[in-house]
């Protein structure tokens, strides 16, 4: 299974960026728990958003109505649309795959495969 992200920059503060993470070699994803971590240099991954097999969503506090994950089987794609982006939103951000399927976890260790990421920078 691969997983590779795409649609990192650099934008300045309440831009947009939506991020893409393409699922290759596991077409039954969608079946399992998908999540978007942030970690910035320095610090551990810490999980952003989770989506499970029937599609039910968790945001952190720090991204709540601002950000929306959401995937699409036909294209094997996880999204992650990003809106009214912060200083404090730059980081790499990583998308994973988890052996659950349901109760998704915001921790590292339940997820088993891991995109490169893709740099965010968020400039004031």
């Amino acid at each position: 299974v691969q997983l590779v992200e795409s649609g990192g920059d650099s934008v300045q503060a309440g831009g947009s960026l939506r991020l893409s993470c393409t699922v290759s070699g596991n077409t039954e994803y969608p079946n399992y728990c998908m999540a978007w971590f942030r970690q910035a240099p320095g610090k551990e991954p810490e999980g952003i958003t989770t989506i499970d097999a029937d599609g039910r969503t968790y945001y952190a506090d720090s991204v709540k109505d601002r950000f929306t994950i959401s995937k699409q089987r036909a294209k094997n794609t996880l999204y992650l649309q990003m809106n009214s982006l912060q200083p404090a939103d730059t980081d790499i951000i990583y998308c994973a795959r988890s052996f659950r399927r349901r109760l998704c976890s915001q921790t590292t260790d339940e997820y088993v495969n891991w995109g490169q990421g893709t740099q965010v920078t968020v400039s004031s």
